[in-house]
Formats: C-alpha cells, sequence, structure tokens
C-alpha cells in the first residue's frame, strides 16, 4: 500500500499539471493507495482557496474519489462523517475535529458559529464552556 502526498491527490483531481495528473492517474491505477486524514484535510484547503472549488464540488470530488477500489483512508469512518457535515454547511476542519471526537462525551468551543451549526448537523453535543 502506498500513501500519497496532497500535492498527487490535487493533481489527481484538478488535472493542473498534465504531466504530473498523469503520473498521479497511473499511480492510482496501479497500485493500492492509502489517504492520510492531513493529507484530505490539506486537499480540501488547498481546493477551495487555490482552485477555487465550491464545498459541493469538494466533496463530490472527494466521494468520487473515495469510492475507487484500491482507495483507502487512514481513518473511514471520520472522513465519511466529515464530507456528510460538510456537505451540509459545516466548516471542514470542524467536521474533522467533531468527527474525530466522537468517543468523547461533547466537544467545547468559543465558535458561535461552529456550535450552532453543529447543532443542526449532528447529534454530538458542541458547547461553550
Amino acid at each position: 500500500m502506498i500513501s500519497v502526498d496532497t500535492n498527487v491527490v490535487v493533481r489527481l483531481l484538478t488535472g493542473g499539471d498534465q504531466a504530473q495528473f498523469k503520473r498521479a492517474k497511473a499511480l492510482f491505477a496501479k497500485e493500492n493507495i492509502i489517504i492520510t486524514t492531513s493529507v484530505i484535510l490539506e486537499c480540501e484547503w488547498i481546493l477551495r482557496y487555490a482552485y477555487h472549488f465550491k464545498p459541493l464540488e469538494i466533496a463530490d470530488a472527494f466521494q468520487s474519489l473515495f469510492g475507487i477500489s484500491n482507495v483507502k483512508l487512514q481513518e473511514q469512518l471520520v472522513i465519511y462523517d466529515a464530507v456528510q457535515w460538510y456537505k451540509h454547511g459545516l466548516d471542514f476542519a470542524d467536521a474533522i475535529h467533531l468527527a474525530k471526537s466522537q468517543d468523547s462525551e461533547s466537544f467545547a468551543t468559543f465558535d458561535k458559529k461552529l456550535i450552532k451549526a453543529a447543532s443542526k448537523i449532528t447529534n454530538f453535543p458542541v458547547f461553550e464552556p
């Protein structure tokens, strides 16, 4: 199994640099790939800021990528929850923080926007201390 860096995933999803896109595509076609949670988090940021993807475009791209049979995620359930919550309006980093915290009783934050959004999207208790 081969772990990939953010730049490999971004090239695959955007086709930005044609030579690197072809190499990334060939790698994903022939190898078993694992994508770490940190790479996914960084990919979302790059796709949003550098490539101006909208959240639903990013979520759709991720779901297509994660649906490839030889692609595995370091934390599959965490990323699945985070992408679903992201599609419904939660900030992606916040969604990962919450998804990774589900073994806890609740999540404390001073971010009022996060508290409001999470209460509408998740059943996980988020509160201001």
